[in-house]
């Protein structure tokens, strides 16, 4: 099929559909020259557009399809016909043979007027390609899909028999140690990681077992094992991630932490690596960050009408301590970092103690705690406080010293943000007493506590609807006469077959009121401050996921598992 508008470059077409504006095409042009890419990469590095605008610009222009790889099962047959090295040099994927035509074969391109492309695909399958537009992070999320495993194992295979030559050649088994640069060892941690980001994964583990390594990505709060290789590779990939984390090479006994920094798919993202010694060989931990994702609105954390109104409440106080508690992995960064992001006005000074830093803010103080140097939590506060703040952010209170310096500092005028790990809200003023704290200070210092947890959105695409039955009906402290309609996790193409894509947040916010602080200064227990707190109107955690269940949001499966002590 000719594409309609040819002739026409993409700037041109993209001011035309009111995507971008001249003058940000006039500001582009120069920087995609200099640094030799693409004007619509370009466009989106400097932040004025996205990959899905372009994308839709370029289908209405054209006049052809934009197509959801997602949703498509591509057949072997198709995949077979090109290579993945030429599908990800020109970023572009053939999803299937057309019907009424056998010599045709359609691709999906992320720029579908790339005639060097179209022409490399016609030549090598010998079939007249019918482009198609897709985003760039789609057609490479597919590409992992089906190709990521096999190429992997290629690498692995190549390494595995240089290192038979060496070992051949009589070369003592530590020659990786100089020879970890080879090229299939990068590309394999390479190709790892940035299929772990486009998987959305939180966490990679690299674990020795007794005869192979596993790869396992946490995608939404749950581990799905990705790879398995020799276990003679283990100590290639771990040398290499010491090497690009900043960590000692030679050291396999003691545990190590690191960081790396790694742009993928022009995302910066922030890694922590963690590598502990176990009985079979060393095992790696990589937390994946995206530096931005951190600091969001408000209105994206999921919180309900009433709980955005709380939660604005707690932050109008000038001075006082608001905690955000939760297990690891709840989302209790996400929510302190937005906290901060709207707190920060040029009027203000806010200084922040963390370890790590987990992301940078302009116009925000951060402090790196670093024990080897003397500046622990406790150090770095009680320096902070002759640093004139208006606002302090201690990443965590892990002691009583801490605690009582957070304390000090809220009482004398300054609003303290932490986060603790605690099971509610309510437990909370508990654990901070069995601190050390005394209950007249924590009644006189604390302004609210918020307790959250993360639950999976079901996928749109195939969540199945049943009606609910009378033991979930009790569970949810809702009427047993009405017919209810709630949703199970199923599992598709869309959703990789696990029934979930993404999650949202659930929150129990506590607002301290005048109530509560007499109750904390009496020394009343968890059970009692909860149920004070509930009549003044705080949901709890279950309150909010059962919401969630009813809404079609999440499953009723998933709201038992994230709030079972709830």
């Amino acid at each position: 099929m000719p594409l309609r508008n040819q002739k026409k470059r993409i700037g041109d077409m993209l001011i035309d559909e009111h995507v971008i504006t001249e003058e940000q095409l006039l500001q582009a042009l120069p920087v995609a020259k200099e640094k030799k890419k693409k004007i619509g990469e370009t466009l989106i590095e400097m932040g004025f557009t996205t990959e899905s605008e372009i994308a839709k610009a370029l289908s209405v222009q054209l006049g052809i399809p934009r197509i959801d790889l997602s949703a498509i099962t591509i057949p072997e047959d198709v995949l077979n016909l090109v290579s993945e090295s030429v599908l990800r040099k020109h970023i572009m994927v053939p999803y299937a043979y057309d019907d009424a035509n056998p010599n045709i074969i359609h691709v999906a391109m992320s720029d579908p007027m790339d005639m060097i492309a179209l022409d490399d695909i016609s030549i090598i399958t010998n079939l007249q390609p019918e482009p198609a537009v897709a985003t760039a992070h789609d057609i490479l999320l597919v590409l992992d899909k089906y190709y990521g495993d096999s190429e992997a194992q290629k690498m692995a295979e190549v390494y595995a028999a240089e290192r038979k030559e060496l070992l051949n050649r009589n070369q003592e088994d530590e020659t990786y140690n100089q020879d970890v640069n080879n090229s299939p060892v990068v590309l394999l941690v390479n190709s790892m990681i940035e299929q772990a980001a486009r998987q959305r994964a939180s966490d990679i583990h690299i674990e020795a077992l007794e005869n192979v390594v596993r790869v396992r990505f946490r995608i939404d709060g749950a581990l799905y094992e990705k790879f398995k290789y020799d276990i003679h590779l283990l100590p290639a990939i771990i040398a290499r991630l010491k090497i690009i984390g900043g960590m000692d090479i030679s050291e396999k006994r003691k545990p190590q932490d690191g960081r790396i920094t790694m742009v993928i798919d022009r995302i910066e993202y922030d890694i922590r690596v963690s590598i502990l010694p176990t009985v079979f060989g060393e095992k790696c931990v990589m937390r994946l960050a995206q530096k931005k994702a951190l600091t969001r609105n408000k209105k994206d954390l999921g919180l309900a009408e009433d709980d955005l109104k709380a939660f604005d409440n707690i932050l109008k106080n000038p001075n006082g301590i608001l905690l955000v508690t939760g297990p690891t992995g709840s989302g209790k960064s996400t929510t302190l970092y937005t906290a901060l992001s709207e707190l920060n006005n040029e009027d203000v000074n806010i200084i922040t103690v963390e370890d790590p830093v987990e992301a940078n803010i302009d116009g925000i103080n951060q402090v790196q705690v670093n024990p080897k140097a003397e500046l622990t939590f406790a150090s770095a506060l009680r320096s902070i406080l002759r640093q004139d703040p208006d606002i302090i952010m201690i990443g965590e209170i892990r002691d009583g010293e801490t605690a009582q310096i957070a304390v000090q500092a809220s009482i004398t005028g300054h609003l303290v943000v932490s986060t603790l790990h605690t099971n509610s809200a309510a437990a909370t003023i508990s654990r901070l007493e069995d601190m050390g704290i005394e209950s007249y200070l924590l009644a006189d210092s604390l302004v609210g506590i918020i307790a959250q947890r993360l639950v999976r959105r079901l996928c749109p695409n195939c969540k199945k609807e049943h009606h609910a039955t009378s033991e979930e009906k009790e569970v949810m402290n809702i009427d047993e006469n009405g017919d209810i309609i709630i949703y199970d996790a199923v599992g598709c193409e869309k959703c990789d077959n696990t029934g979930y894509t993404g999650r949202i947040g659930i929150y129990e916010i506590l607002t301290v009121t005048q109530n509560i602080k007499n109750m904390i200064n009496k020394r009343a227990t968890a059970d009692e401050i909860a149920r004070a707190a509930e009549k003044e109107g705080m949901h709890t955690l279950r309150q909010s996921a059962t919401k969630l269940v009813l809404e079609g949001t999440t499953s009723y499966k998933e709201m038992l598992r994230t709030t079972f002590q709830n």
